[in-house]
C-alpha cells in the first residue's frame, strides 16, 4: 500500500530483498520522543556488530535504509581488515541534528540498542556527539568511543590520522622505494579532526602540501603549523584540489569523490585518505587502475579509530591501540601486492582478503568474543 507519508515504503520497494544479505534490521519508533531510527546488523561472524549512529534528515525511509545497509556492510569489511573481533553494524536516526535532538530521544534510542542484548555496540557518527550518547548510556551499556572522562579511549581521530600516515608510508614504499613522508607532495581535501592531523604530520616531515577546506579558520590554523615546520603549505580552491600536480591525493572529507567527473582531473600517482566510501561506484576503482593511479582502500586506511573503539571494550591501553594501528602499513602493502599479481583492483583484493578472513573464522567463533558489558558502567544512572 502506498501512503502519503514520505517515510512509508513504496509499492516497488521490497524490504526483504534489500536486507537479504543482512542478519537483522531493526526499525525503531517512539512517537513520544519523535524517534525514528534504523539499526542494521550485517554480519556477526567475527563478533557482535560494531558501528556508529548517524543522524540526518533523510528524504525518505528508503534513503535512510539504504544508508544503514551500505554503512553496516562497510563496517563488516572494516572490522575484518582491522582484525578486530567484531562484525559490522550501523544505526541511523531520521531527523535534523540541529533541531530534532533531545535527551529523551537518545534515551529511547538507548533502550532499543539495549534490547538487542549485546548484538550491537554503537557510538557517535555524523550528526551525533558524545553529549547525545551520555543520555543513551543511561539506558544501555552498549555504547563505546567514549571520552576519557567517562572511561573511554578519548579522541579517536588520533589513531585514525596515524593510520592514514601509515597508509601513505606504505604507498611511498611501493612507489618510490622509501617510506619517508617528506620527499613527496600531497593534495589534502578536508582539514577536519583527521585531515588536520594528517596535514600537520606531513608538514612536520618536511612535505609540500596543497590543502582545501570550507572552514577558513582551519586554513589559517594549518598555515600557522606550516610556519613552525620544515614543510610548505599552499591553499587552493575546493574544486582545484583534484587537479593539483601532487604525488598523492589525500581525501579526508566527503565520500563519493572518486567519480566520472574527478578521475579525468587527477594527476597524482596514488590516492590514500580517511574519507569513507571514496569510490562512488565499484567501476571507478577499475578506472583508477586503468589510469595507473594506485588506490588504497579507505576502510583499511581509516581503521585506526575503529581499532581504538573496539579495543576500548577490553580496557584502555593506548600503546596497544597504536601498535595495532601500525599494521595498517602491512595490510596496505599486502593489498597492493595481491592486486598487482592477480590483476584485480585494490578494492577487489581488499574485499577478498576480508571475505577470506571472515570465512576462515566462521566455524571458530561459537560465542561473542567481546565482554558482555564494558568494564566501566553508566547504566541506569538517573
Amino acid at each position: 500500500m502506498i501512503m502519503a507519508d514520505k517515510f512509508s515504503m513504496t509499492k516497488e520497494f521490497n524490504l526483504f530483498d534489500k536486507m537479504a544479505k543482512h542478519e537483522q534490521v531493526v526499525f525503531c519508533n517512539d512517537p513520544s520522543t519523535g524517534l525514528r531510527a534504523i539499526i542494521a546488523i550485517h554480519d556477526t561472524t567475527l563478533g557482535p556488530a560494531l558501528g556508529g549512529c548517524r543522524m540526518q534528515p533523510y528524504n525518505s525511509l528508503e534513503e535512510a535504509l539504504e544508508d544503514a545497509l551500505r554503512l553496516s556492510k562497510g563496517m563488516t569489511y572494516k572490522c575484518a581488515a582491522a582484525d578486530v573481533d567484531f562484525g559490522g553494524g550501523k544505526a541511523v536516526i531520521i531527523g535534523d541534528p540541529k533541531t530534532d535532538k533531545s535527551p529523551e530521544l537518545f534515551r529511547a534510542f538507548g533502550q532499543f540498542v539495549n534490547s538487542l542484548g549485546g548484538r550491537f555496540y554503537t557510538g557517535t557518527d555524523m550528526g551525533t556527539t558524545m553529549d547525545d550518547f551520555i543520555h543513551a548510556m543511561k539506558e544501555t551499556n552498549f555504547v563505546n568511543g567514549l571520552p576519557e572522562v567517562y572511561g573511554g579511549g578519548g579522541d579517536s581521530s588520533i589513531p585514525t590520522a596515524a593510520g592514514v600516515l601509515y597508509g601513505i608510508k606504505a604507498t611511498n614504499q611501493l612507489l618510490y622505494g622509501s617510506d619517508e613522508l617528506g620527499q613527496q607532495t600531497y593534495a589534502i581535501q578536508g582539514l577536519g579532526k583527521v585531515g588536520f592531523k594528517v596535514a600537520s604530520g606531513l608538514l612536520e616531515a618536511g612535505a609540500h602540501i596543497y590543502v582545501t577546506d570550507i572552514n577558513e579558520e582551519s586554513l589559517k590554523a594549518i598555515e600557522e603549523v606550516a610556519a613552525k615546520t620544515p614543510g610548505k603549505v599552499q591553499i587552493v580552491a575546493n574544486d582545484d584540489i583534484y587537479s593539483q600536480e601532487a604525488d598523492i591525493f589525500v581525501p579526508c572529507a566527503f565520500g563519493g569523490i572518486i567519480n566520472d567527473t574527478t578521475i579525468p582531473k587527477f594527476k597524482v600517482k596514488a590516492i590514500v585518505g580517511s574519507a569513507n566510501n571514496q569510490l562512488l561506484d565499484d567501476r571507478h576503482g577499475k578506472l583508477l587502475r586503468d589510469k595507473g593511479i594506485l588506490y588504497a582502500p579507505d576502510y583499511i586506511v581509516n581503521s585506526g579509530g575503529l581499532i581504538q573503539v573496539a579495543d576500548e571494550l577490553y580496557g584502555i591501553n593506548k600503546e596497544r591501540v597504536l601498535a595495532k594501528t601500525k599494521h595498517i602499513y602491512d595490510a596496505i602493502l599486502e593489498v597492493y601486492q595481491d592486486a598487482a599479481s592477480s590483476g584485480k583492483t585494490t578494492e577487489e583484493s581488499a574485499n577478498e582478503m576480508c571475505e577470506k578472513r571472515i570465512e576462515s573464522r566462521r566455524k571458530r567463533n561459537s560465542f561473542y568474543s567481546a565482554p558482555t558489558k564494558p568494564k566501566w558502567s553508566f547504566n541506569k544512572i538517573q
